[in-house]
């Protein structure tokens, strides 16, 4: 038995709360919150910090498998630029050091305090990664697909990664990589899938202007990048006047749960149509904000997502387009140009916001009697307002 005591601990469904124990098992499952009373901070056989206590992180997305790319993407290049980069770069490394990169992007990640991440993969190059991580992992097999002739092979190909996952007892699901990258008969297939399967979706959307262009006219950067760049035939491809989330939510089942990444240039007439459209308990908004100055020099509407009362979770992308997998770091990023954000409220996009999205909320997310979120203690912060700074660190106790 172990147990703990900071400045603060924060339970994960509240506020900040003082004078408390939190008591767990040698494996980290919680046991017990005790109360103290005002002016303790030292007990026999309890471990007092100066910070607060965090339930562990939810990374709800990254991309392992572009973990050999760090420092190698040129910054706020915008997202066609990002794209061409990461084709021509994706495969130059040899399968030796794209599996070291992944292993030293795993152990980062849990030693800075994450307990689960939702994972983007296009193969199944991280399954032996994930089979021996402490982190417990969801992988979102991507599809990829513009042109209708390329539906068949390409579902059947991630079906493939998904059930070699499945196999190894590692959960998975199959999901379309975006509203402008997926034609009409590919995204019939994942919704069938998804339907029968009662899987987990996620898609990036509307991550930048040039997505939306593409989608609303058919035109702009990543219309040439298709033509010029991959040689695709777009002859088939008509713009539909409407923003790249309708075509998600016109093209994907209303009862599965749906993370919707990224999310930089959605507006109040795209939050509207949302919420006519879906349960809004079952969709959740993952901010990846380093991700978002790291590739389009931008952010999210963050303050127009509170207004709506979305389930807001978040994400590090990949070291790609970031220079460290930390959601401590996009805590920090999102404090220092959103002032107003009360620190509770992202805490709680950090740790339970995600596991819901995940559908891990029963597990990790809470300091709760019999879960096993892991114990993270955050330090280095304006404890007098409680704000986060860039002196903050994370570390793991559990």
């Amino acid at each position: 038995m172990r147990k703990f005591a900071a400045t603060y601990l924060f339970t994960g469904s509240g506020e900040l709360v003082k004078n408390s124990v939190l008591i767990c098992d040698d494996e980290g499952t919680i046991l017990d919150i005790e109360p103290r009373d005002n002016g303790f901070r030292e007990e026999a056989g309890v471990e007092y910090y100066s910070g607060i206590l965090v339930p562990g992180f939810v990374n709800a997305h990254c991309h392992l498998e572009f973990s050999h790319l760090h420092n190698r993407i040129a910054t706020k290049s915008g997202l066609s630029e990002f794209i061409g980069q990461i084709n021509q770069l994706r495969n130059d490394s040899d399968e030796e050091l794209q599996q070291k990169a992944m292993q030293v992007a795993d152990r980062r990640m849990y030693a800075t305090g994450i307990a689960a991440v939702g994972d983007v993969s296009n193969s199944s190059a991280s399954l032996n990664i994930k089979l021996k991580s402490k982190i417990q992992y969801h992988t979102f097999v991507e599809v990829f697909g513009v042109h209708p002739s390329r539906a068949e092979r390409a579902f059947a190909l991630a079906g493939r990664v998904q059930s070699e996952f499945a196999q190894h007892n590692l959960s998975a699901s199959v999901v379309p990589h975006s509203a402008y990258s997926v034609s009409d008969p590919l995204f019939h297939k994942i919704s069938d899938w998804a339907k029968q399967n009662e899987g987990v979706l996620s898609i990036h959307n509307q991550e930048s202007k040039a997505e939306q262009e593409f989608v609303g006219k058919g035109t702009g950067t990543i219309a040439d990048h298709f033509q010029q760049n991959l040689k695709l035939d777009l002859s088939h491809w008509k713009g539909t006047g409407q923003s790249s989330l309708h075509r998600i939510l016109d093209h994907l089942p209303k009862g599965n749960k749906l993370l919707l990444v990224h999310n930089t240039f959605s507006t109040s007439a795209d939050l509207e149509y949302l919420s006519k459209q879906r349960d809004l308990n079952d969709i959740s908004f993952v901010l990846c904000p380093n991700s978002n100055l790291y590739i389009e020099n931008t952010l999210p509407p963050v303050q127009l997502f509170q207004e709506f009362g979305l389930n807001i979770c978040l994400g590090t992308d990949s070291l790609a387009s970031n220079h460290q997998l930390s959601i401590l770091e996009e805590m920090i990023t999102l404090q220092q140009h959103f002032e107003a954000l009360k620190f509770e409220e992202l805490l709680s996009w950090a740790s339970i916001n995600g596991a819901r999205a995940l559908g891990l909320d029963k597990q990790i997310g809470t300091f709760e009697t019999g879960k096993k979120p892991g114990v993270n203690l955050i330090s280095g912060l304006d404890l007098k307002n409680l704000k986060l700074t860039k002196k903050a660190k994370v570390k793991r106790l559990i």
